[in-house]
């Protein structure tokens, strides 16, 4: 049998479902990886080992007496800092809340734990989830796996490298501008940027949340395999756990036509793409158009003036946080260089602003709907270039066409669509490259299926150890 670390979240339920292995033996395997390589990649910045091993001792029983058990019993998950684990601090990345334990779970970490997932350990991310790179004054940076010198992403940074490197097989995370998606592509992970409304954000005990953040922000999984996206996705959207956004949607939509139509966004409003994303998305489209899915070349609707409405949305939270304070006040010297190499974009987008851009929002959500119907599904890059220096997104030079090479992320966020980031791995590439395939609203089905073809035809180029 393979080493258990190496295993993805489908793998380890079966196993565990046949007795072949208990669920402590599952968890001690993943303790045993997460000692031994996260002091060189600091993607997990604390570890559940007693609670966790005090549940895998508890789902042991439970299969013992006969009980029922869930489908993911005994996996384990790892989970971000600013989503709640009761009895664990959700930081944000942030020194003064390095003690704000959670007194309950964020409703997907209660629905993966009613199922059986067992939290293992929190994973880092920048302060206020607010950067494309993973580092904050509490916990420290993030290491990319696949090289020192390259950002491992952000904000999800910390659980990308966690998964990548075996330390666990499954995570959660969020995606307000791409933070799941990034960080896969950065990583060789596989994630699930969800619809709107599809996983609930808050418990009934919430506080007040930004309307930037309730209107383009959702939680998703983290995975190596398609499948185990799916065995997650599927687990954690059932409840809406007060969330008034949630919506109860089947998780599986009418089939389609066949061929499935897909269009390949190559025209990205004057943008280009480096070499090696455009090869992963040129070795994506070849997958599924062997796989019978009918396969064009074309653009996305309103692209340039979607991330134009993203950032002044953005913007206008920011400029709210910078105007009232308390972000500085517990902010690192790193975050506020970070927000100060940023604003100049902001300030541009307050120039471009729309008279009402949630008006402008909804005609733009007419467009792309319009060419979903036609073209159900678009693979698109994720971000236009591979992962960066660590350090070049403090250069305000340097991050000046940021949103640019971001923009067919970020309008997934602003229309609330579903995307799934899955690997394209090429044997002479340095770093790892990945696509994103984008679907109409709640239909997280048709994007994992297509995401499973890809992945087929592809590869999956992790665990791997740190290098």
């Amino acid at each position: 049998m393979a080493e258990l670390w190496t295993l993805g979240a489908w793998e380890l339920a079966e196993l565990i479902r046949a007795g072949e292995v208990s669920c402590r033996e599952v968890i001690e395997a993943h303790l045993r990886r997460i000692d031994a390589v996260n002091s060189r990649v600091n993607a997990i910045t604390a570890t559940l080992e007693g609670d966790s091993l005090a549940a895998a001792d508890a789902a042991d029983r439970a299969r013992a007496r006969g009980d029922a058990v869930g489908p993911l019993c005994g996996v384990p998950m790892t989970v971000k800092e600013n989503i709640d684990v009761r009895g664990s601090a959700t930081t944000l990345g942030i020194v003064a809340l390095r003690e704000a334990a959670a007194t309950a779970d964020a409703p997907p970490v209660a629905e993966l734990r009613a199922v059986g997932a067992i939290p293992i350990g929190r994973t880092n991310m920048p302060e206020f989830g607010m950067r494309w790179h993973t580092d904050n004054a509490l916990h420290g940076a993030t290491v990319n796996p696949w090289s020192a010198a390259h950002t491992p992403g952000g904000s999800s940074g910390g659980e990308a490298a966690a998964v990548a490197t075996g330390m666990s097989p499954l995570g959660i995370g969020n995606d307000g501008a791409g933070s799941l998606r990034w960080p896969a592509q950065c990583c060789g992970v596989s994630a699930l940027k969800p619809s709107l409304g599809r996983v609930a954000q808050a418990g009934h005990g919430a506080g007040p949340v930004p309307f930037a953040f309730q209107l383009l922000a959702v939680h998703g999984p983290v995975a190596r395999r398609v499948r185990d996206l799916r065995l997650a996705f599927e687990h954690m959207c059932g409840r809406s756990g007060g969330d008034p956004w949630h919506a109860p949607v089947p998780v599986h939509g009418p089939p389609l036509p066949v061929p499935v139509r897909v269009r390949v966004v190559t025209d990205l409003d004057g943008t280009e793409m480096d070499p090696q994303v455009a090869g992963a998305l040129q070795r994506a489209a070849a997958a599924l158009a062997d796989a019978g899915y009918l396969v064009e070349e074309g653009r996305a609707p309103a692209l340039t003036r979607a991330s134009e409405i993203f950032t002044q949305i953005m913007s206008d939270h920011g400029r709210t946080h910078r105007e009232r304070p308390p972000a500085d006040a517990i902010a690192s010297p790193g975050f506020v260089r970070f927000w100060q190499a940023y604003e100049p974009i902001w300030t541009r987008a307050a120039g471009e602003r729309a008279f009402d851009p949630m008006m402008e929002r909804a005609s733009i959500a007419r467009l792309w709907s319009a060419q979903l119907s036609r073209t159900p599904l678009m693979l698109a890059p994720i971000r236009t270039r591979p992962a960066f220096r660590v350090g070049s997104d403090l250069d305000p030079r340097w991050l000046d066409d940021w949103p640019d090479t971001m923009r067919t992320v970020v309008a997934v966020n602003l229309l609330g669509l579903p995307a799934v980031a899955v690997p394209v791995a090429s044997a002479d590439a340095p770093l790892p490259q990945a696509v994103q395939i984008i679907g109409p609203r709640f239909r997280e089905d048709l994007c994992l299926e297509a995401a499973a073809v890809v992945e087929a035809a592809a590869g999956t180029p992790t665990p791997i150890d740190p290098r």
